[in-house]
């Protein structure tokens, strides 16, 4: 029994499966939650040392003689987290998390000394959003000097993980391009948005060697390896952010194939084997943990606003599907602006949440919440125009995330994005591209191979668009970016 540990450390909980190479199944999975620290002013943070003890308490439900044979880890994590350490390995501060959007002042500072967005871009590919790392390290050089002093190294939250298991700082192409300080044409860190964020100190030295290629990062630490009940000295692959290792988990490693993730973000992305760089900045343009690239749009509102509204209705959620499935297409006409958390795309840091079109007659909680589920996939659906527009196309979505469970959001995907939604038997997503990521390392077989054989398709689960629906939604989409360009002036700072 040849065994893989896939980890994935979301914002909510982490993720344990281990992967039976030889059965084709998961064998084994927990998960832990994580507290998140959120307060007015836009601030998410969290302890890595959380992780660490989310990470302990999933890996000590699973079956220890299962544990005994796994023979490679792989590690998959959320991205744009910064994680400052000092020269003995210490965290010197909270991490800011990708949802965190205190930091729109960094942001217009490090834009503001390179020149303009547009400037940004030619240099890294990305243009200086909230969320994004490079302004939480300016964040933390004016809040925290004698701390940003004494840090000695950068690190990404699957960064941290992999130097928890392994003692090696180092990162990988995919999740350091989502950081904005690094060139993504050419793969190497940016001189110019490095001076933009310090020009007194040079942070070239804070930052780990980058990986392109899948690689043994390190070996498992005999005492972790004792503390989680694992194999000594078995390899730890490269890893990712959470959406390159979705990727993997979707088979989204080859052109052609749209990967949407409904989770507390929302995500699109397809895969391409050269640099795809938005001139207008909407699409992320990311390095993929395969060796290619990985447009990108994100959402910072998906099933937060799907959750959120439930929460207001004061809904289970075993009610959620059938109330969503009671609501006509359209929602009666409430149409939900999902930005209660401010948005990235469009680039609202100070946005809120808006229900609009409300009336005596469509005012009840099926509505309402059909509407939230409605207005978060309309927010993906732009993110398929754009990458059209830069050239790239799909012929199918592979759909994960939370969101995925839902039929009937499944279905209202198909409709909007009109094409046909795809659920695979292994929909362990992040967690599972992770897994084949460290399968690479112990098979002989190529990671578009090890995809092939161990990704197959749920048919019971996937769907396709109808015609009727498709063609409302295609109206109702243009009416709710229409409402987006109105009401978007009101947040505009």
């Amino acid at each position: 029994m040849s065994i893989v540990l896939g980890i994935d450390l979301g914002t909510q909980q982490l993720k344990a499966v281990l992967y039976d190479l030889e059965s084709r199944r998961v064998c084994g999975s927990a998960a832990a939650a994580i507290d998140i620290h959120q307060s007015d002013g836009g601030k998410a943070e969290q302890s890595a040392d959380w992780w660490i003890n989310s990470l302990q308490l999933a890996v000590s439900e699973i079956d220890r003689q299962l544990l005994n044979r796994v023979k490679a880890i792989g590690v998959s994590g959320q991205q744009h987290g910064f994680v400052p350490i000092n020269q003995a390995g210490e965290v010197l501060a909270p991490v800011k998390l990708w949802c965190d959007t205190s930091t729109a002042n960094e942001c217009h500072d490090i834009t503001s000394r390179v020149g303009s967005i547009y400037d940004c871009i030619q240099l890294a590919g990305n243009p200086i959003l909230p969320g994004y790392t490079a302004s939480k390290v300016l964040w933390f050089k004016n809040e925290r000097p004698a701390l940003y002093n004494e840090m000695t190294d950068i690190l990404l939250p699957h960064d941290y993980l992999n130097f928890y298991l392994t003692g090696e700082r180092c990162m990988e192409a995919g999740d350091a391009s989502g950081t904005g300080f690094f060139d993504v044409k050419t793969r190497t860190w940016s001189a110019e948005m490095l001076a933009a964020m310090d020009d007194e100190r040079d942070l070239q030295p804070c930052l780990p060697e980058v990986r392109v290629q899948n690689d043994v990062v390190g070996r498992i630490l005999p005492s972790v390896a004792a503390s989680l009940g694992l194999p000594e000295g078995i390899p730890v692959s490269i890893g990712g952010g959470d959406n390159m290792m979705g990727a993997i988990g979707t088979g989204n490693i080859v052109p052609g194939r749209l990967t949407i993730s409904l989770g507390t973000s929302g995500t699109v992305y397809a895969y391409s084997d050269k640099p795809v760089i938005d001139p207008e900045g909407q699409i992320a343009a990311f390095c993929s943990s395969t060796g290619g690239w990985l447009p990108l749009l994100c959402t910072m509102n998906c099933t937060v606003s799907t959750e959120l509204t439930r929460s207001l209705l004061n809904f289970g959620l075993e009610d959620f599907e059938a109330s969503i499935g009671s609501a006509s297409p359209g929602s009666g006409g409430i149409i939900t602006l999902p930005f209660f958390n401010g948005e990235r795309i469009p680039n609202l840091p100070n946005a809120k949440g808006c229900f609009l079109g409300v009336d005596a007659k469509n005012a009840n909680p099926a509505n309402f919440l059909r509407s939230s589920v409605e207005g978060a996939t309309y927010a993906l659906r732009f993110g398929l125009d754009e990458l059209i527009r830069l050239g790239l196309d799909a012929s199918e979505i592979v759909l994960i995330g939370g969101g995925a469970n839902s039929a009937t959001w499944r279905q209202i995907v198909a409709d909007v994005f009109n094409l046909p939604v795809k659920i695979l038997k292994q929909d362990e997503g992040a967690a599972m591209g992770a897994a084949l990521q460290a399968a690479e390392l112990i098979c002989e077989q190529t990671l578009e191979q090890l995809t092939i054989e161990h990704l197959a398709e749920d048919e019971s689960k996937s769907c396709v668009p109808r015609a009727n629906e498709a063609s409302f939604h295609g109206e109702a989409y243009q009416h709710y970016q229409n409402v987006v360009a109105a009401i978007s002036p009101i947040y505009q700072s």
